[in-house]
């Protein structure tokens, strides 16, 4: 390794910040997409009977194991050889899944096969988003200036909700244009579609970006790390621990708090399909307006005392507003689930920039791979559900609301005594120490 004087990164130019920030619309519309639409897809892939929704959303907590696995292998390439080469490969294979499950045929034309043949795209689907967190929220912080990183790095957080808001909107608007029959027979394909064309920009767009600057400092001074999973299981296991802890409170919030809702207000009656995809709808606008207000907040108070005051919200409220949920007044369910929206963009926004400062840049992918994707792929993947299961099993409407409360208190204590951001000069000498 070369000995030689810090060089010192610059910010990367507004173009490639946009792009990588705004690029996260397509991320989000992709994978949400599958659970707005899951009593749809439940029909057509699984058949009209018993447990057909259940089997979904079970397929997709199977699919989002393979998110860490994904966070990984794409984390060792952008550790590795670069950010942007992760990230163009990542929305690549997004690309070609989101096609692939466009022309699937349906449970009608071949059977038990069809749900199988979406479970293996599912797959290949939460493989690519395993590595686009890990890419657009390391090249975010690395890019911006210190003083706002909480606000840039959340905007990843923000256009993610846009492209939420965008696969509810779709969602809606095909549920309320088509009949039932047409609906089952061809009109599911059309927001698939409408995605493969998405993520195909995106990977022209993001052609024309640059590499992150702190990478082209790692490559100056020779300190990028050779084995990115070895450096970082070596030097990294507060920071992995800290990581996992702050994403299991945000991925909860989130994936029960607002992705699985369209589907609690169905099953419990409360609402229909489309009554519930456009209260998601109005959900996600709460979230993009409050994701750079809570970014912005982090930057000026800190992450620690915005995050710990959004863990204690996430303790008290949930059981609650589940329960205005369920009520089945409208006015009731839209204050739940506005509140509720409200919190997980919160802890979105601020955790996203304090799992990333956890590390230093040699490693930062990987690290965020172990500790943030994985504690994602359990309490995202795996909560809807269980949150399903245990709602119809118990006839508790509150119970996703205590899964989200029991979460919040275990990871209090972890969000009130978050450390500094690690430095890159702290990468850089732990790199020559490996070495």
């Amino acid at each position: 390794m070369t000995a030689s004087a810090d060089v010192e990164p610059r910010t990367l130019s507004r173009g490639s910040m946009a792009i990588a920030a705004f690029s996260t619309v397509v991320e989000w519309y992709d994978f949400t997409l599958y659970l707005y639409f899951a009593t749809v897809l439940s029909r057509v892939f699984v058949g009209s009977g018993e447990g057909s929704l259940a089997a979904i959303l079970a397929g997709f907590a199977v699919a989002y194991l393979l998110r860490p696995l994904g966070a990984v292998v794409f984390g060792h390439i952008g550790d590795r050889f670069g950010r942007r080469r992760a990230m163009l490969l990542s929305v690549a294979v997004m690309t070609a899944a989101m096609l692939a499950t466009a022309l699937l045929p349906t449970h009608a034309q071949i059977g038990p096969a069809a749900a199988w043949m979406l479970l293996a795209l599912r797959c290949v689907m939460s493989f690519s988003v395993g590595g686009e967190y890990v890419g657009v929220v390391a090249y975010l912080l690395e890019g911006a200036p210190p003083e706002r990183r909480g606000l840039i790095t959340s905007s990843a957080s923000a256009a993610s909700e846009i492209g939420a808001l965008l696969a509810a909107g779709v969602s809606a608007l095909t549920v309320h244009w088509l009949s039932p029959a047409d609906l089952d027979a061809w009109g599911w394909r059309i927001p698939f579609f409408v995605g493969a064309a998405l993520a195909g920009s995106v990977w022209i767009a993001r052609s024309a970006m640059h590499e992150s600057p702190d990478f082209e400092r790692q490559r100056a001074l020779g300190s990028t790390p050779a084995q990115p999973l070895r450096y970082a299981l070596a030097h990294h296991r507060a920071g992995i621990f800290r990581g996992f802890a702050i994403s299991a409170l945000g991925s909860i919030t989130y994936y029960v708090g607002i992705t699985y809702v369209p589907s609690f207000l169905t099953s419990t009656g409360a609402f229909a399909e489309g009554a519930s995809l456009w209260l998601s709808t109005i959900a996600a606008v709460v979230v993009i307006l409050v994701t750079p207000l809570a970014g912005a907040l982090s930057d000026r108070w800190g992450r620690r005392p915005v995050l710990t005051a959004l863990g204690v919200g996430s303790a008290v409220l949930p059981i609650v507003l589940f329960a205005l949920m369920a009520s089945g007044s409208g006015a009731q369910a839209l204050l739940g689930a506005v509140v509720l929206a409200g919190l997980a963009g919160g802890v979105s926004a601020v955790g996203a920039v304090a799992t990333a400062e956890q590390f230093p840049g040699e490693g930062r992918l990987t690290g965020l791979a172990l500790g943030a994707t994985t504690a994602t792929a359990v309490f995202g993947g795996l909560t809807p559900y269980l949150a399903h299961v245990l709602t119809e099993r118990s006839g508790w409407a509150m119970a996703p609301g205590a899964m989200i409360g029991v979460v919040a208190i275990v990871v209090l204590p972890v969000l009130m005594t978050l450390k500094a951001p690690a430095t890159a000069s702290d990468g850089r000498l732990r790199a020559a120490a490996l070495d």
